[in-house]
């Protein structure tokens, strides 16, 4: 018989799960996190959780915050469960579960005025954020973009604001006004640099409303860059009822992810952090070689195998790996187009951290699936995939695997698999891209002029010829032989 989860029932669910030995009573908030998501839950939440187990770091619970619909779901969830988790780590070999408990409350979604005021809490030292790499409003060269229609309404009504970027600079003129030292903003997302950006998107918010505000914050606000790793697939009812009917625990809303997990920091934290050195957190002076290796090789990783195993109607991401063609392209792009252009990393041996990858790949437990891989490519092809063709493009090497990665995943939105099985849309742009890859069919470089996604490639014939070669290819013969063409074993 199943335990609800919730604070009264923790003795009961001790014999099922691991469970808070620290007295949550006794948490005070120090970090306000926007972006409550699984990723979230599963990450920077297991690591304060695993310093509240040693007796330190007390200061710095959570406090959740959102401005999504999706925000007020979970906080609706999770209220319900005295804002508890069930974290399922399952590796190859073993599976462990531990309730965590170091989110202790999550603001009124929509409220205005209670968030602002807690942004203005002195004890507030950390505010983090995952909202997504489509979600700092980047214009297609990379900059904030301030046209946005989202950051333009803030703009126009600051007292109000309904962006997470409005709510930080409002938080932080509170601050100001009161002389109140500034928190520290802490990016938690897949993006290179993601300190900058975050920084980029406050001040370039800030500039919008009040001048003087902008440059106090650019003098005295600090933002970390930070990378950051863990497999976390989305839940479904599959998690739902796994936690319930085999753990015992009736979650709803559980974190099911990998074992594995890695966070690397610049140590810029001003106002105080807590000690997370302590439970594995690396901190550097620099994070970008970091940042590289995970960005290049696991997240690019993704979506080379995303996108065929997407058209050859592969359902997990585990299945993918066991698919021999998959598989092979993953590998012969690796190794051939991406390790070879990266820079070295500090204590990091590149060749064994790929290797990692492809078991990480592969673990059945997980149950990634491919279609996740596959959501937002157009903010993710430029971060993941982009930078590695122009590092191979200037280092005179010919990104061919990677043109074919990028006709795959034209291929991929026209919306329908070679099977002809139809995908639904998987992408804030879908209706524009489904267009583009339909009008690539005659004329590839309608993909290619996406300027937003691929910049001035459409000019680089090195990558522009092989990229239209390969969609021809796909278009005649399909998936699976284009690969074997590719691979060698047409």
């Amino acid at each position: 018989m199943s335990v609800r989860l919730c604070a009264a029932n923790l003795p009961d669910i001790a014999g099922k799960a691991a469970v808070p030995s620290y007295d949550r009573s006794g948490l005070r908030a120090g970090i306000v996190h926007f972006g409550i998501g699984n990723f979230h839950r599963s990450h920077q939440a297991v690591y304060l959780d695993a310093l509240f187990e040693m007796g330190e770091g007390h200061d710095f619970a959570i406090l959740g915050a959102g401005v999504m619909p999706s925000d007020q779901a979970m906080r609706d969830r999770l209220a319900g469960q005295d804002y508890l988790t069930t974290v399922v780590e399952q590796d190859n070999a073993s599976t462990s579960a531990r309730v965590t408990g170091a989110m202790i409350d999550m603001l009124p979604v929509g409220d205005t005025p209670a968030i602002v005021e807690k942004l203005a809490d002195p004890a507030i030292r950390i505010v983090s954020l995952t909202v997504t790499e489509g979600g700092y409003f980047i214009d297609p060269d990379g900059k904030f973009d301030p046209a946005h229609p989202a950051i333009v309404a803030d703009a126009q009504n600051p007292e109000a604001p309904t962006t997470v970027f409005g709510l930080i600079c409002a938080g932080l003129k509170t601050r100001h006004a009161r002389g109140v030292p500034p928190f520290t903003v802490m990016s938690c997302d897949n993006i290179p640099h993601n300190g900058k950006v975050c920084a980029a998107a406050v001040i370039g918010m800030a500039r919008l409303v009040d001048g003087a505000l902008a440059e106090w914050i650019a003098a005295n606000v600090a933002f970390p860059n930070g990378m950051v790793d863990r497999i976390t697939p989305a839940t479904s009812q599959r998690e739902i009822d796994h936690c319930r009917e085999t753990l015992g625990i009736d979650d709803a809303w559980p974190v099911y992810c990998e074992e594995f997990k890695q966070w690397v920091l610049e140590d810029d934290f001003p106002a105080g952090r807590p000690a997370l050195e302590k439970v594995g957190v690396q901190f550097v002076p620099d994070v970008t070689p970091y940042e590289h290796m995970k960005i290049r090789i696991l997240n690019g990783g993704h979506a080379i195998i995303a996108y065929p195993a997407g058209l050859l109607d592969v359902h997990f991401v585990h299945e993918a790996m066991q698919t021999d063609l998959v598989a092979r392209f993953l590998d012969k792009i690796e190794t051939e187009e991406i390790l070879p252009i990266l820079p070295p990393v500090p204590d990091t041996d590149l060749g064994a951290y790929y290797a990692l990858i492809k078991r990480r790949f592969g673990n059945p437990k997980i149950g990634d699936t491919i279609r996740r891989l596959c959501l937002d490519g157009s903010n993710r092809q430029p971060k993941f995939i982009v930078p590695s063709v122009l590092d191979n493009l200037q280092a005179g090497r010919s990104p061919t695997g990677l043109a074919l990665e990028s006709a795959l995943w034209c291929r991929y939105c026209r919306g329908v698999t070679d099977s002809g099985a139809a995908i639904a849309p998987n992408d804030p742009d879908w209706d524009h891209l489904t267009e583009r890859a339909r009008a690539a069919e005659t004329d590839p470089m309608a993909w290619l002029s996406m300027e937003a996604v691929y910049g001035g490639l459409k000019d680089e014939p090195r990558f522009a010829e092989p990229f239209a070669e390969w969609l021809r290819m796909l278009a005649a013969k399909g998936t699976a032989d284009t690969l074997r063409t590719y691979l060698g074993s047409a």
